[in-house]
């Protein structure tokens, strides 16, 4: 068993699980970590906690962040935002169809990422040489996808609230259209889209409700049989367990446990073969 602790490098960033060490951390505290690309300035979202040892080899908590180290992570800060308008000027200056989003600065200064999104492959060879020449340190262009940079600007959603991405979400999930039909929502795409033009990060969330209170539904095209008759369901009211049901030309609405399903007559197999054999 180890003592593992989750840490953020940005806010409501993705969340990666370090080894606590000997220290005593809570929810809120900064640290130095080591990572793969060097020490970086984290903030603890998860406490330590005891966890069987994982298959990968976790990197530790390097220690408690000391106020130099929090002094550092602001200075970071600033260059990043000096960073991010000298970047624009240049790409408006170069007339590159490019969008910045976000700048990333290493705790140590030895690296600085810009990310960016953009239509089509984007030239940036004279950018970069503009960029270390006045930064004076290794440069990195990263391109992104727009879920990614709705995460990184953040927004308003068509609900009033801010983005779920940008306020709490730590990862993004696979949404498919099949989540919003099984909800009976509204197939227009302004209506089930986000900010970033993809489909909305929430139709996830009661999903698999939705698909658990469908399961003793008759499916919508089938033939039940109700108090007033046999008839064809056209319509499912999942939330207060209701379908509608059209009785010649007539539309009814029945609770489900009122309706029967009508079963198919089965096929005689032993008739089928013996007209196949003759």
């Amino acid at each position: 068993m180890i003592k593992m602790t989750g840490i953020s490098f940005k806010k409501d960033g993705k969340i990666y699980d370090f080894t606590a060490g000997p220290f005593v951390l809570k929810k809120g505290d900064y640290v130095i970590v080591e990572t793969e690309k060097g020490l970086a300035f984290g903030t603890v979202e998860i406490p330590p906690r005891l966890k069987s040892i994982p298959e990968r080899k976790l990197k530790p908590v390097y220690r408690i962040a000391q106020p130099k180290d929090i002094e550092k992570h602001l200075t970071n800060l600033k260059l990043e935002k000096q960073a991010f308008d000298f970047c624009n000027k240049k790409i408006e200056e170069r007339g590159l169809g490019m969008r910045l989003v976000d700048v990333q600065y290493f705790f140590d200064g030895s690296k600085i990422t810009f990310f960016f999104t953009a239509n089509s492959r984007v030239d940036f060879r004279e950018l970069i040489k503009d960029l270390t020449k006045e930064l004076k340190t290794r440069i990195e262009l990263r391109q992104i996808g727009v879920r990614n940079q709705a995460k990184m600007v953040g927004g308003l959603g068509i609900c009033g609230r801010e983005i779920c991405c940008s306020s709490y979400m730590k990862e993004f999930h696979i949404i498919s259209i099949k989540m919003a039909k099984e909800q009976n929502l509204s197939m227009n795409p302004n209506k089930i889209s986000g900010t970033c033009g993809r489909l909305l990060c929430c139709l996830r969330y009661e999903y698999d409700s939705y698909c658990d209170m469908k399961k003793g539904m008759p499916k919508i095209g089938k033939t039940v049989s109700t108090p007033s008759g046999d008839g064809k369901v056209i319509r499912q009211n999942i939330l207060q367990d209701k379908i509608t049901v059209i009785i010649d030309d007539i539309e009814k609405e029945f609770k489900v446990c009122e309706i029967k399903h009508i079963q198919k007559p089965k096929k005689n197999k032993m008739k089928v073969a013996k007209k196949n054999e003759e």
